[in-house]
């Protein structure tokens, strides 16, 4: 089948999903409970828009500056407004099709900065490692600190979406896991050595290397405090950020900062499990806060405004990025049509 045709069927199945999740949530409301959602966005305090904005402004910034040290130990420094706009472009696309823009922002800094995409690739995947140890602590923290409140929701939610299945399925699922890696060892170490002088194999084993370097590219760091702080940043952004979203609620502006791990890493899940975390995020959020006795249509208002500050955030710097990508590029263009 034609890779549009799937990427494009793979877009209309999490949009339908996502789209989905709005529909069920808001259907399972009953009138009083809908009309309590809609008075809670209309007299939400939509101000704090403009310092959210700015704080996951900062952790874009940051995002692009952590890649930027990645590539270094590589022999690559490019300019830094480059990796900021080609994160926020792979953030806007991935609002249309999950992880295209991991792909996406790899060709657009191998077209600008001359970087090799094969080692982008490598240092995406440990940005993405980082990314999931980064929740993982969230998680810590939320079990650690509020575990009266959320263990046993946190023990469903995790068996509802990752450990679907029975006891054998999910055997099965490691089994494939393990086979898989397997096979990969021994095309690597039989077959592509082997038939090295193939011009196609070659290419596949120049292209795995240069994967495998950007993936050891996190050992042979220069400035390894740098990558940690601007990890931890990162995270602090997310975590400030979603503090300051309870406030445009009246429901919610009075809950503990603590509230805040649980929340954000739920609302996280939505954001994997559908593009942008489209209707999944809102759902998570007012689950989340229903523990804390926030009303379920607080709740799910609350979780509207997070998830459309977020997006609209997206939105605009992906755009922005967009047009002045080239206009920042103007030079290199020229040159290139020159040759």
């Amino acid at each position: 089948m034609n890779n549009k045709i799937i990427t494009t069927l793979k877009y209309i199945f999490f949009l339908a999903l996502g789209l989905f999740f709005v529909w069920w949530s808001i259907h399972k409301m009953d009138d009083k409970n809908w009309q309590e959602c809609k008075a809670a966005i209309q007299g939400a305090n939509f101000l704090l828009f403009i310092p959210v904005f700015f704080i996951l402004s900062i952790s874009h910034i940051s995002r692009s500056i952590r890649w930027k040290i990645l590539m270094q130990p590589l022999g690559y420094n490019p300019k830094l407004y480059n990796t900021f706009f080609a994160v926020m472009i792979g953030y806007l696309a991935n609002l249309a099709i999950p992880r295209l823009g991991e792909v996406l922002k790899c060709t657009i800094l191998a077209k600008y900065e001359k970087v090799p995409a094969d080692k982008l690739i490598g240092t995406i995947i440990v940005e993405r490692a980082v990314d999931v140890l980064s929740l993982l602590i969230i998680f810590i923290i939320a079990i650690i600190t509020q575990a009266n409140i959320i263990t046993a929701y946190a023990k469903s939610t995790i068996s509802k979406y990752f450990l679907t299945g029975t006891t054998n399925a999910l055997y099965t699922k490691l089994g494939g896991l393990v086979l898989f890696i397997v096979l990969l060892f021994i095309v690597w170490k039989f077959v592509l050595k082997k038939y090295s002088h193939i011009n196609i194999i070659e290419k596949i084993k120049l292209m795995l290397l240069g994967v495998k370097d950007g993936l050891l590219s996190v050992k042979k760091l220069d400035n390894k405090w740098a990558f940690v702080f601007h990890s931890i940043l990162i995270w602090t952004c997310y975590v400030v950020g979603t503090y300051l979203g309870f406030s445009a609620t009246v429901g919610t502006s009075s809950l503990p900062f603590l509230t805040t791990f649980p929340v954000l890493a739920f609302a996280s899940i939505g954001m994997i499990i559908t593009p942008g975390g489209i209707g999944l995020y809102q759902i998570f959020v007012m689950e989340v806060l229903l523990l804390y006795n926030v009303a379920e249509p607080i709740g799910y208002a609350n979780g509207i405004l997070q998830w459309v500050a977020q997006f609209v955030i997206i939105l605009t710097l992906g755009f922005v990025c967009m047009i002045l990508l080239p206009y920042f590029n103007k030079q290199k263009i020229k040159n290139a049509a020159t040759i």
